[in-house]
């Protein structure tokens, strides 16, 4: 009877355990989608930076290319670099052709080409990591003393609100168990 119990209590705990590891990590993305897609473009539309700013990079992703590694390779390089095409003092380099990055940082990043002139013909890309989730739970920070100048106001609170929302949520995960 306790065994039974304790398998009740403990098994919606693990599957929330399991829910937020599997949010936890990055995934794998493929450049432009598909292998090959590392190369100069036919046009506009077809620019790399296009595919990029159509998705969401996440702190944990990963940058995938596949590419002939005898003829090109991957450069990540600075802001001013990428700008001017300098290839001549990347920040890595990559060469073997399956090339992976991981994103550990919110922010952007700079690739172009390292294969001569290709980088001037338009292959290069800027990938943009956003930052990390920060959760609203409806309560807003209280103003400096600086910021703020009048009479004290009674701090208000979303707390009720914020625990009705919990609670809804914990008993549909517990429901959906079982």
């Amino acid at each position: 009877m306790a065994a039974e119990a304790f398998s009740r209590s403990i098994t919606p705990s693990l599957v929330l355990l399991f829910i937020f590891l599997s949010f936890a990590q990055g995934k794998e993305i493929m450049v432009g989608g598909k292998t090959g897609a590392w190369k100069i473009p036919s046009s506009e539309s077809e620019s790399l930076n296009k595919w990029a700013e159509k998705a969401r990079f996440q702190i944990g992703d990963s940058l995938v290319w596949k590419y002939d590694g005898g003829k090109d390779s991957v450069l990540q390089v600075s802001k001013e670099d990428y700008t001017s095409c300098n290839t001549s003092n990347p920040i890595a380099e990559y060469k073997d052709g399956n090339t992976k990055v991981k994103l550990d940082k919110s922010g952007p990043y700079f690739f172009v080409s390292g294969a001569k002139g290709h980088c001037e013909q338009g292959q290069k890309m800027i990938v943009v990591v956003m930052s990390q989730k920060h959760r609203y739970i409806g309560i807003s920070p209280a103003p400096s003393p600086v910021d703020f100048e009048g009479p004290a106001v009674a701090p208000t609170s979303g707390v009720s609100g914020l625990k009705a929302g919990l609670l809804v949520t914990g008993g549909v995960l517990v429901l959906g168990l079982f």
